[in-house]
């Protein structure tokens, strides 16, 4: 097994983007709020091996820090604001919040601490975890053999959309946290930047410092999961949660991911002032034809023109499901397409970690999520499972 005596994580930016849209926040609002996030792997992968390796790795993290150069990018953006961005320079990950298990070969790993330091361990472990197993396994891949495979696909891209109009389309990479390699997820992404123009961005803030796109993304699951525990009012807590993030950032970052308690629960919440307010919503689970039909008779049942907001696709993306979306979509809404594992770690016969990490508890108690395709629902308490599912009404169907 390959061992490493250097950092796989490199730079302090080398993650997903809306880790810091969402830490910002909490620091604002939320400063005083525990959590505890535990690993999943949703294959048959015996992970546990590779342990040691993984608590080396994460050791190192400890001497990562915002440089000069990341500090003045990230006062760029307008919707950072300065005590954050003071308070970040400071920032250094607590090893100690994070325990690492093989049991049984199974890897086992919980997380736990103040949410806004916490926030920031989920998509580095992943990609560790990932690009240490891809490695191991299909040591012979390397970043230019990834970019051939891109560019085939490329081609029948073209050629496959030669009479589509595609002016209106536009593609993210979502690819950072199950990518086969940072040096492949690079690779990949600025290959596209040259040769596919309708690449908009990347949610990785280091590659899109260094490549000079856009930094893409908003909020995940686990916005949603604390403020179950935060609201003392459960029914309320998805309304709470759009709210602050709106006071936090108003007119920027505004699409709203719709799935921590499904999406019907989701739009029994999101009223004409919420809905007027976001920009648009995120698909992240179930069928996406049947969310998109639901998010265009939300829309024109309030009364708002479709072709004022966006929806953002997001699960399990390929070029070809791309293309198909778009073409039932666009015209009617504005679309954007985040693009990941199918993206950073489409290779030949290389088979994809399927892992996440998820919140399972804040300020000691119990949070779920109530996912729109099956298998994807994640809670540790069956009870509250049970309870959140009667207070949003939700049928065991979603499970």
């Amino acid at each position: 097994m390959k061992r490493y005596d250097y950092p796989i994580v490199k730079t302090f930016l080398d993650t997903d983007v809306y880790k810091f849209y969402m830490q910002q926040a909490i620091f604002y609002h939320y400063k005083d709020v525990d959590v505890v996030a535990e690993f999943v792997c949703r294959g048959n992968n015996f992970l546990g091996c590779y342990s040691s390796i993984l608590l080396e790795q994460i050791s190192m993290m400890r001497s990562l820090s915002l440089s000069e150069e990341e500090y003045i990018y990230m006062t760029s953006f307008p919707f950072f604001q300065k005590e954050y961005l003071h308070w970040l320079r400071k920032f250094r990950y607590n090893v100690s919040q994070v325990q690492i298990n093989n049991y049984k070969g199974q890897l086992h790993i919980r997380i736990s601490g103040l949410w806004q330091e916490v926030i920031l361990w989920e998509v580095p472990i992943l990609a560790l975890i990932s690009e240490v197993f891809h490695r191991n396994f299909y040591p012979e891949v390397t970043p230019k053999s990834a970019v051939q495979y891109l560019d085939d696909k490329l081609t029948k891209f073209f050629n496959n959309t030669k009479d589509i109009d595609l002016s209106r389309l536009k593609i993210v990479d979502f690819g950072t946290r199950r990518r086969f390699s940072y040096d492949v997820q690079y690779s990949i992404v600025k290959r596209l930047k040259k040769n596919f123009p309708f690449l908009i961005g990347s949610s990785n803030y280091h590659i899109a410092r260094i490549l000079k796109i856009n930094p893409v993304g908003t909020q995940a699951h686990e916005w949603f999961q604390a403020h179950q525990q935060i609201e003392s009012n459960l029914k309320n807590s998805q309304i709470l949660a759009l709210e602050t993030w709106l006071y936090q950032y108003k007119n920027h970052l505004n699409i709203a991911l719709t799935d921590s308690i499904t999406m019907d629960a989701f739009l029994n919440d999101f009223n004409l002032y919420l809905s007027s307010s976001y920009q648009g919503i995120r698909h992240d689970s179930g069928d996406p034809i049947k969310w998109g039909e639901k998010a265009l008779k939300h829309y024109e049942k309030l009364g708002i023109d479709p072709s004022t907001k966006t929806l953002l696709f997001s699960d399990s993306l390929d070029l070809e499901s791309i293309i198909s979306l778009y073409k039932k979509f666009s015209g009617r809404i504005n679309v954007i397409f985040g693009i990941g594992t199918k993206l950073t770690c489409d290779i030949p016969y290389v088979k994809p970690l399927n892992i996440v990490i998820k919140l399972v508890e804040c300020n000691g108690k119990p949070v779920a999520k109530i996912s729109d395709s099956p298998g994807k629902t994640f809670c540790l308490d069956e009870h509250f499972l049970k309870y959140l599912r009667k207070v949003f009404n939700v049928p065991l169907r979603n499970r």
